[in-house]
């Protein structure tokens, strides 16, 4: 990943993390809680593609696997994580652009859902029953509602600055170079274009010159006649 993509995912996940532990956690919500930081994973794969949002997605599983109140096994949340990054990051379109809400808010409802799933899947497997106790039914409903709710206040945002921070130095200054060189293309043909315009301009002065001399020459013709 680049400099400036290692950077910025580490900014958004900690600061996600930090408001997922402080503020959403101590809300006592019923039902599971609202995932800031699934909602950052899936703004950054949805810019990054498949391998960046299967990266940060591990980054920043792994990292909520360790900061406390951690109460599960260390890599559970970080493979969730990586999967859900994976697959969100393969709907990037190929020009970078959404042109529609609908496909990231459905995206955010599966990826809810699907996060849900694997989380009391991958827990079945090492022995936590806790999704059993608590209700599977009810922290899926619950887990895709309250994202849905906090997904355009988040991802829209963050899809932004990933965007913002793709354009780098380097890459402003080769566009605008390519820039440059197109608009001295069409410096160039304009010129052309108005020199021939000026040639044809000046060609008509001459012409009309010619004309009236002409003219001239007649009159002082029937003149001297």
């Amino acid at each position: 990943m680049r400099v400036n993509r290692i950077l910025l995912s580490s900014a958004l996940v900690v600061v996600a993390l930090v408001i997922q532990v402080s503020v959403l956690a101590r809300l006592h919500l019923p039902g599971a809680v609202p995932d800031l930081m699934l909602l950052t994973v899936l703004g950054l794969a949805m810019v990054y593609g498949h391998v960046g949002g299967a990266l940060v997605g591990f980054g920043a599983g792994l990292l909520a696997d360790l900061a406390p109140p951690a109460d599960h096994a260390a890599g559970r949340y970080a493979l969730v994580l990586c999967v859900i990054g994976y697959l969100a990051g393969l709907i990037k379109p190929e020009s970078g652009r959404i042109k529609s809400a609908t496909g990231p808010m459905l995206v955010v409802v599966a990826a809810a859902i699907g996060s849900t799933l694997l989380y009391a899947g991958v827990g079945a497997l090492v022995g936590d029953t806790a999704a059993r106790h608590v209700g599977l039914g009810g922290l899926l409903i619950s887990a895709a509602l309250y994202d849905l709710l906090l997904a355009p206040f988040v991802v829209p945002g963050i899809m932004a600055l990933a965007r913002r921070a793709e354009n780098d130095p380097l890459a402003e200054a080769g566009s605008a170079t390519k820039a440059t060189d197109i608009s001295s293309g069409w410096l160039s043909s304009g010129t052309g274009l108005r020199i021939g315009g000026q040639r044809g301009g000046l060609g008509g002065l001459k012409t009309k010159a010619r004309t009236r001399t002409t003219r001239v020459g007649r009159i002082k013709g029937v003149k001297r006649l």
